[in-house]
């Protein structure tokens, strides 16, 4: 399980991600409480200050959340799907550069991707 007291930058970017990609599919606590930590790096104790909760129920909006963000992305996979394209368009670039200088086996690799 995740632990807020303890997250990796990579993890924190990652939520952020899934937030982006998934945000409209949690519950505006939740997802006001993980943009407060996350995005504005706000301290649990700030944002139950803020949301008139206990602090345990502003770690548990957080954790709930996180788990509705990996299981949305888990089944429908958006940023996995984007990442590859991404990856098969910058080599498509450079295959279409090499074409560009006369490199014949570019051209078939493009159409292969």
């Amino acid at each position: 399980m995740f632990d807020t007291d303890m997250a990796s930058a990579e993890q924190r970017v990652r939520i952020i991600e899934l937030l982006d990609y998934y945000g409209a599919l949690l519950t505006d606590k939740q997802r006001d409480s993980l943009s407060l930590y996350f995005v504005e790096d706000l301290s649990l104790s700030e944002i139950s200050e803020l949301r008139g909760i206990s602090r345990q129920g502003v770690r548990d909006s957080i954790r709930s959340g996180i788990q509705a963000l990996e299981h949305a992305d888990e089944k429908l996979g958006c940023m996995g799907r984007e990442r590859m394209l991404e990856l098969k368009l910058a080599r498509a670039k450079e295959l279409a550069a090499m074409a560009d200088r006369g490199d014949r086996t570019a051209v078939r690799q493009i159409i292969d991707l």
